[in-house]
């Protein structure tokens, strides 16, 4: 039978040896640090000991993490390791069982069930940081930011600095902070985190998206060029800090170094991971709509999404490969009937947020391409208020509030795009893309604020 052993943080685990633990620590590291290697790490130590459940757990906690149909079925093959392993030890903890519902519950969709499980496996062991990130990721995408909040928050009295991770934790608090609106305190956990670890690049990336929100465009160019050099071992994460960075040229109007950008890093390679396409298909959309001529740019990232037209990991992955496919009025039949048909007849969570909130953010995409903008604004605005269960970031998902604004403005619903502008200006003061298109509907109005909107852009690109 396996022996316990303890983790980094004290916790007893399953594993042959001390020395099994601390590799899987090693591999935890490796996977809070978005490392290239976070996938050897952990294969090396489930080759030499194959009695890890929380090594195996992690597997396919990562299998699920790449949101791709094919990474399911790899899921479930390291669940079904994980409880042969757990079937051979002396003693099952009560993290370790925890870990085992939750990847089963997700890797059947149901993500609500795998969150609670997680909640219970930071009940036990508090300072259990794969819990803390795996819930985080979730959390992300079902648009909880205020749980992804109070799930830090519980976890924090049981860590300190001198406890290992502790800087990770500070991250997740930071990016946890920063989605419910607490920037100050969002950018001082990120920025902490950073000086206690300077390749931490969640932690990075939590300041980058408070610099986001708060329009703090130069401020923010200057914060990724001061980190970025710490990413060397950084897997494809680091290229979602250079669309994080191109956004901040496309707010100044730099649309040459937004393209290089693109071409030099967002997609050097044309990867098949769902948040490398995200990322350059939010980015295309933005540049088209500021009238840049992308070339043939499409056409790559469109082949990609041909391969993912039954996946149906994310709802927030789908719509993005859906809006590569847009010009291709076959592929976007075929995509729209294979959305449809998982709303229809799949269960799970994901299959209910597209019922309700995907099909029409899916049919609003491909009636926006062909210039059904009325159409656009009828499918989008009923259900802009719950957009935010497609999940990812409120900056993610800010592609789908331009969207609607642009469809109003080019549709010519100019007392709707106004009142939409006049919310969004409000709730982000310091956002440039929102006051040049309240300033242009109010010139189209004729209202006498056009001006002063004017001011308030070059004002913001020129503090």
């Amino acid at each position: 039978m396996t022996p316990l052993c303890t983790d980094a943080q004290g916790q007893p685990m399953a594993a042959a040896s001390q020395e099994s633990a601390r590799r899987f620590d090693l591999a935890v590291d490796a996977y809070l640090g978005a490392r290239v290697d976070t996938p050897a790490r952990l294969a090396a130590l489930l080759d030499d000991d194959p009695s890890c459940v929380l090594g195996h757990c992690l597997e396919g906690y990562l299998h699920m993490l790449s949101s791709q149909r094919a990474g399911i079925g790899r899921a479930v093959e390291a669940l079904r390791r994980a409880d042969a392993a757990a079937a051979r030890v002396a003693t099952v903890t009560a993290r370790e069982r925890s870990h085992l519902r939750a990847l089963a519950a997700w890797a059947r969709g149901d993500m609500r069930d795998a969150v609670q499980y997680w909640d219970a496996a930071l009940a036990a062991g508090p300072r259990d940081l794969v819990a803390l990130k795996v819930s985080q990721f979730v959390l992300s995408y079902l648009g909880e930011s205020e749980r992804m909040r109070d799930t830090v928050a519980r976890v924090l009295p049981s860590w300190d600095l001198g406890m290992p991770g502790y800087g990770f934790v500070l991250g997740c608090d930071a990016y946890a902070l920063e989605e419910t609106g607490d920037y100050v305190s969002a950018e001082a956990q990120g920025r902490r985190a950073v000086d206690l670890n300077p390749s931490d690049i969640w932690a990075a990336h939590a300041v980058a998206h408070v610099t986001e929100m708060e329009g703090r465009v130069q401020e923010g160019v200057a914060w990724i060029a001061s980190v970025s050099g710490h990413w060397v071992e950084c897997n494809n994460f680091r290229l979602h800090l250079r669309w994080h960075e191109a956004l901040f040229h496309l707010d100044l109007e730099r649309h040459a170094r937004v393209l290089e950008l693109y071409d030099r890093e967002i997609r050097r390679e044309s990867s098949d991971e769902y948040l490398d396409v995200a990322n350059a298909v939010s980015l295309l959309w933005r540049l088209e709509q500021a009238g840049v001529d992308v070339g043939t740019r499409w056409h790559e990232l469109a082949d990609r999404a041909r391969g993912h037209v039954n996946d149906h990991a994310l709802v927030f992955a789908d719509l993005h490969y859906l809006m590569a496919l847009a010009a291709d009025a076959d592929a976007v039949a075929a995509f729209l009937a294979s959305c449809a048909r998982f709303a229809a007849t799949a269960t799970g969570t994901e299959a209910a947020v597209m019922a309700q909130v995907g099909l029409p953010l899916a049919r609003a995409i491909v009636a926006h391409r062909r210039g059904s903008y009325g159409e656009v604004v009828d499918l989008v605005e009923p259900v802009r208020r719950h957009i935010r269960r497609i999940g990812g970031s409120h900056a993610q998902r800010d592609l789908f509030d331009q969207l609607l604004i642009d469809a109003a403005l080019r549709g010519r619903r100019l007392d709707l795009a106004a009142e939409l502008l006049a919310e969004r200006t409000a709730r982000r003061p310091h956002n440039i893309w929102g006051w040049k298109q309240y300033a242009t509907t109010l010139n189209a109005l004729g209202a006498s604020g056009a001006a002063a909107a004017h001011r308030r852009v070059e004002q913001l690109r020129n503090p």
